[in-house]
């Protein structure tokens, strides 16, 4: 009897180190196989680190011609870079709305154009009816250095015109008084006569936010031109600097002097609206519209008389369909 129990004592004993061992060994190929993982993921990422580079390397080099794309660009102001691009296409010689214009608003008369942009339209005008002088001012220091550009090329190439012409004259040939038509898309005029004037003499450009500004205060114009303008200083100042841009032209006008307006429809504020959180919150609070603005100017303003001149508007491009206005202080 006690050599069995001593037997089975040993037998218990064995089983024990038996279970321990194996425990042990399982543990081990545990602790293996966590570390052989580990090892793994830290091969992974140390390829994935490699790879990344070589990626974006071969991302960049898989299209060496293919061009960034831009971050679009915001023109909360309405200062778009090309916006005669838009209104005038090539086959027009010049832009529609000069064609509504009267000749005696700016023949040897003192005008200003208010948000003038890359001021094409300011040089034609002055060169088309023969301005005194004629100032064009804008928010945009950007457009403002377009304008004079355009300026500078105009001139540039109307001398060049002019130089040709008389070369011809000596030959014996005639070309007519007209001279060399220049795209108005790609930001240039056309002239209108081989008579030398000196442009730099009567159009000059400058920066201002003509809502705020103070620097105009002292200077009286025949004419003042606003033209598609209204919205943004609307959109940008609210009711207030409508209502300011009103009186301001007001007080700048000399007695008898045409303000022409060429207001953007509310639809277009619709358009516009989100530009700017400016904008869109003005947006909400406007209470003056443009069809408002034709009374706003005579009863509260004091225009004594209107002129429409849409009807007479005609070629203008798909979107710029817009009224033309004409009031006499």
């Amino acid at each position: 009897m006690g050599q069995e129990k001593d037997l089975k004592k040993k037998r218990k004993k064995r089983s024990r180190s038996n279970e321990k061992s194996v425990e042990l060994v399982v543990a081990d190929e545990a602790k293996q196989i966590q570390q052989q993982q580990q090892g793994q993921e830290k091969v992974i990422a140390n390829e994935e680190d490699i790879q990344k580079p070589k990626q974006q390397q071969q991302q960049g080099n898989c299209n060496p011609n293919k061009k960034k794309k831009k971050s679009q660009e915001s023109y909360p102001f309405g200062n778009y870079k090309n916006y005669y691009g838009y209104r005038i296409s090539n086959d027009m010689d010049e832009d529609p709305r000069l064609k509504v214009l009267k000749k005696e608003w700016f023949q040897g008369k003192d005008c200003l154009d208010i948000g003038c942009n890359s001021g094409i339209m300011t040089i034609h005008i002055a060169n088309k009816f023969g301005c005194r002088s004629i100032l064009g001012v804008d928010i945009d220091s950007s457009r403002v250095g377009d304008a004079q550009w355009h300026l500078r090329n105009f001139v540039r190439k109307q001398n060049h015109a002019k130089a040709g012409e008389k070369k011809s004259s000596s030959d014996g040939v005639v070309h007519g008084s007209e001279l060399q038509s220049i795209s108005l898309s790609n930001g240039e005029v056309k002239t209108s006569s081989a008579e030398a004037r000196d442009l730099f003499q009567i159009v000059s450009f400058q920066k201002e936010n003509f809502v705020h500004t103070r620097s105009l205060d002292k200077n009286r114009y025949d004419t003042i031109l606003c033209l598609s303008v209204t919205k943004w200083i609307h959109l940008n100042w609210g009711d207030d600097g409508l209502i300011t841009l009103f009186s301001k032209i007001w007080r700048l006008l000399n007695p008898g002097g045409i303000f022409v307006m060429e207001p953007q429809p509310w639809k277009s504020y619709e358009k516009n609206r989100r530009v700017s959180e400016t904008t869109a919150m003005h947006h909400r609070t406007i209470v003056l519209r443009p069809e408002h603005f034709q009374e706003i100017l005579l009863d509260k303003i004091g225009f004594r008389t209107v002129e429409d001149l849409t009807s007479s508007l005609s070629g203008v491009s798909k979107g710029f369909d817009r009224q033309i206005l004409a009031f006499q202080k």
